[in-house]
């Protein structure tokens, strides 16, 4: 006897847009909230924070997360960046402007609220504040 499968997820559409969601690792402790807040808009977050926690905990070599990070940059659909941009996300926003994918920034307010802003409304963290000019509007 044939028993048809079924199951809901084979009646949804599956091809929402994927954003990557950038972050300074000083709001680490947001990530979840930063899924939910993509999940919200009807996209897929791909959260590296998520994915790879901080550094897998410093298991493997940096250098291999950070080559994971930027894979999923280019085939992200849209980079939206949370908060002010640290080194990590500065890098992240360069690879998305080269390959001309659009990018949102956000930022956050307690109790978890997430703001779209503006671009003249970005800030930076001190240690990359000098290379704001390379941010194209």
């Amino acid at each position: 006897m044939n028993v048809p499968f079924f199951h809901e997820a084979l009646s949804l559409a599956g091809d929402q847009q994927l954003v990557y969601t950038a972050m300074s690792k000083h709001f680490f402790y947001f990530r979840m909230f930063i899924s939910r807040y993509v999940l919200e808009q009807g996209k897929v977050p791909l959260n590296p924070f998520m994915l790879f926690d901080y550094f897998l905990l410093d298991c493997v070599d940096r250098n291999l997360v950070r080559d994971a990070n930027n894979s999923l940059v280019h085939r992200a659909d849209q980079l939206w960046v949370f908060g002010p941009i640290s080194n990590g996300v500065l890098v992240e926003i360069l690879l998305a402007q080269k390959a001309n994918k659009p990018i949102s920034y956000f930022k956050i307010e307690k109790p978890h609220q997430i703001i779209p802003i503006s671009d003249d409304a970005i800030e930076m963290e001190t240690e990359v504040d000098q290379f704001k000019t390379l941010l194209v509007p």
